[in-house]
């Protein structure tokens, strides 16, 4: 059971893969966190799949995160009369609100929002972007459209409106009514789709009332401009690189998803590089080099995770790609050069606080002392570990928390390994004493080893980190 990398490994579920013997068999090539898409299936089948994933997380004797992506809101053009119609290049075309099927010249686009932001000159995709709108003129009700991109357009094709901020919520009626189901479900983590600016992740915090801890999903370039505040705002981040290499220049996508990942780095956030990342192995057992690479680039760039879509919800060899990702990851952190380029890009904490001070020490620590086999994170609120985990060590980072909720959440942080400890833990001598029961029961150290452990006291308390120690293993 592949537990030896720092990188982890997010697998979407989905008709290819989800059956018990399936799941396991994904858990067993290496996945550490599965995707439940909200956009697809029902609630039926998320439930049993959630609880499927439970009983293999008892089985297999390890924490397993649960990610419920909401769908959030799909623009989308309306029915065609004969469900489709070729646009040619240099026609004109009509978007206007009108319920009627569309045909070649007009059709309905049922979001009044998107003509409240719309003005002369804009561009609209439609269907990932193999067609290319213009706006000529536009009002609250109709846009008036030139085809610069031509091609067939069929009903219910979706829109993307690069650097348009719209008035619209990140979260819909939808969006609500599963959140509700996912959390009565337990899980640990919310996509939150589209979001736009930070104020979309204050309101779903509201919603989800910390049963979860949240992901924002950046799928719009005008995310970017808020970054900062969004990956603050969130608990994590997901590049999201569908939406945004057809909203931007598709050539700014790697540029992006380098900012983002050293953004989330710098604010001890973790993040999740997404989509398309082995597509070929949809319908083949292989994947391209160029994906290979791809998938290789986002490791080398201290991505906390790897996520996998169709290959595992809809492929037939979601088994193979997640061993296949597996492989590519191990290969990469097996090189000399990753942890190199990795210390090379720390940072000083970005504040003075106690915590950030004290695990910036610890990797310090880490790289001088000899014989350290571990970083002990003790962490209530899960804050700690990804501090620890923003400097990147060397060694593997094992997280004890008396929340089971924190401990597989922590599962999808990289270099993490969570472990439960509801011991109450009155003096230092318990903190190292459990530290070590944990770390050579597990066979992390042996005896000549040394142990670094962060915690703060008084115990259990958040935001206390203000300790750090090592312990000679007898």
């Amino acid at each position: 059971m592949p537990t030896d990398t720092h990188t982890k490994i997010l697998a979407t579920l989905g008709p290819s893969s989800a059956t018990r013997e399936q799941i396991e068999k994904l858990i067993d090539a290496g996945a550490d966190a599965f995707r439940i898409n909200f956009s697809h299936g029902t609630h039926a089948e998320h439930k049993e799949r959630v609880k499927l994933i439970r009983q293999l997380e008892k089985e297999k004797g390890r924490f397993i995160s649960i990610l419920a992506d909401l769908q959030g809101p799909k623009l989308r053009v309306g029915m065609f009369r004969d469900d489709k119609v070729l646009l040619k290049e240099g026609q004109k075309f009509t978007l206007d609100l009108n319920p009627e099927p569309g045909d070649e010249q007009r059709v309905c686009l049922p979001h009044k929002e998107i003509f409240a932001a719309l003005k002369a000159g804009d561009k609209l995709l439609v269907n990932d972007g193999y067609i290319v709108l213009r706006v000529r003129s536009c009002d609250r009700k109709h846009a008036l459209t030139t085809v610069e991109v031509g091609g067939y357009i069929s009903s219910h094709k979706g829109v993307n409106l690069p650097n348009t901020q719209l008035n619209i919520s990140a979260i819909t009626q939808k969006d609500r009514e599963d959140l509700k189901f996912a959390l009565k479900l337990g899980v640990d983590w919310i996509g939150l789709s589209f979001v736009q600016r930070a104020e979309d992740v204050r309101t779903a915090k509201k919603l989800v009332d910390g049963k979860a801890w949240i992901i924002s999903k950046l799928e719009k370039p005008s995310a970017i401009e808020d970054l900062d505040a969004i990956i603050q705002e969130s608990a994590a981040i997901m590049v999201a690189r569908g939406d945004l290499g057809v909203e931007c220049p598709i050539q700014n996508v790697p540029v992006l998803q380098k900012k983002i990942v050293a953004a989330c780095r710098k604010y001890a956030r973790p993040v999740i590089v997404a989509t398309q990342m082995l597509e070929s192995m949809i319908g083949n057992p292989t994947p391209t080099r160029a994906e290979v690479s791809d998938v290789a680039t986002a490791v080398y760039d201290g991505a906390d995770t790897v996520m996998l879509s169709a290959e595992t919800a809809a492929g037939r060899y979601p088994v193979e790609a997640v061993k296949m990702m597996h492989n590519i990851v191990r290969e990469v952190e097996a090189d000399p050069l990753f942890f190199e380029i990795l210390q090379a890009s720390r940072r000083r904490p970005c504040n003075s606080e106690e915590a950030d001070s004290i695990t910036f020490a610890a990797s310090e620590l880490s790289c001088t002392l000899k014989g350290v086999k571990a970083i002990v994170s003790y962490t209530t609120s899960g804050l700690t570990t990804f501090l620890t985990a923003r400097e990147r060590p060397y060694l593997p980072i094992l997280a004890m928390t008396p929340d089971i909720a924190v401990a597989r959440r922590l599962a999808l942080v990289w270099g993490v390994r969570p472990f439960l400890n509801k011991t109450n833990l009155h003096n230092f001598s318990n903190v190292e004493n459990a530290a070590v029961k944990v770390a050579t029961a597990n066979n992390y150290v042996h005896s000549g080893d040394h142990l670094i452990i962060t915690a703060g006291f008084p115990l259990n308390v958040k935001g206390m980190t203000n300790m750090l120690h090592t312990v000679h293993i007898k």
